[in-house]
């Protein structure tokens, strides 16, 4: 199922009900709305650049940081509540290869987590944070 963009507003207008979410399995694959890269030609790229397009790098989602105690790490269970850094009001952060590269908000599509990207990192300040 395809949410249109009206219906993916109204969510994240109504805000994200976190109780009505169910918890993905593992077995479940989250879906991509991004179309295949099988016929995507970029102008004014190099041929030999071209076959970096099929690359799969990992992108992952940060809702936050922060620092704990060894002490408190071990008494951690099941209910623990850990305190991150952001406000629910800030943009996560989207990383790819672990290289901040936009900043989104979170909507739930079906009974998935996805990210809007609200956000793009600046093109060269990616290149800057990607050499060291």
């Amino acid at each position: 199922m395809t949410m249109t963009q009206e219906e993916i507003d109204a969510l994240i207008g109504g805000g994200l009900d976190v109780s009505a979410i169910e918890t993905m399995t593992e077995a479940e694959e989250p879906k991509s709305e991004i179309a295949p890269t099988d016929d995507i030609k970029i102008e004014g790229i190099d041929p030999k650049l071209q076959l970096l397009l099929d690359l799969q790098l990992p992108v992952s989602i940060e809702l936050g940081r922060t620092n704990m105690l060894i002490r408190d790490i071990l008494r951690l269970g099941r209910g623990s509540v850990i305190e991150f850094d952001k406000l629910v009001s800030e943009p996560i952060d989207v990383l790819i290869n672990g290289k901040k590269v936009a900043e989104g908000e979170v909507v739930v599509i079906d009974k998935h987590f996805g990210i809007r990207i609200t956000t793009l990192i600046d093109p060269a300040e990616r290149l800057k944070t990607a050499r060291g």
